[in-house]
């Protein structure tokens, strides 16, 4: 290679890499932005009485009580973050052997409120809301959503 040419291409990566630099040479400021509406959603959740497992009639209803609870914190997960469904179909000579159907929820959940807890016969319902405008608070506090306010290159 000519020293020419080899001139040539140092300073054009000279300049390649002064002309990318100035990409990172900025400043940028960042606001939240706050949704127009925020949902309410509610959640309700069952369990059994007598099923429970416990010889003391106390003891199972404290045991339903928590266990309706739970199932209303599922009912709300499955609203905000959906449910994962997994199907299984075996076959054997043509025919369907076996089949599977499963369902899983996973999330978080914070800022539900228990609206109503309450024995319907043998059956113990806690009912659950979850208010968003308060979990856009909750959330702000932890992780805000932000958008570009201003950007200022040096």
């Amino acid at each position: 290679m000519r020293v020419a040419s080899k001139i040539a291409l140092v300073t054009f990566l000279f300049l390649l890499n002064v002309g990318c630099s100035t990409v990172y040479d900025k400043h940028i400021e960042w606001q939240t932005v706050k949704p127009e509406s925020f949902p309410v959603l509610q959640g309700i959740g069952y369990a059994p009485i007598s099923l429970q497992k416990s010889e003391h009639e106390t003891q199972r209803m404290l045991m339903a009580i928590k266990a309706s609870k739970i199932a209303a914190y599922a009912e709300l997960a499955e609203q905000v973050y959906g449910q994962q469904v997994h199907g299984k179909t075996t076959m054997a000579d043509l025919l369907i052997n076996n089949d599977q159907l499963s369902a899983s929820v996973n999330g978080i959940i914070r800022g539900a409120k228990v609206v109503k807890s309450y024995p319907v016969g043998d059956t113990y319902t806690t009912e659950l809301s979850l208010d968003f405008a308060e979990v856009y608070e909750i959330y702000q506090v932890s992780q805000s959503k932000k958008e570009i306010k201003e950007v200022t290159y040096y």
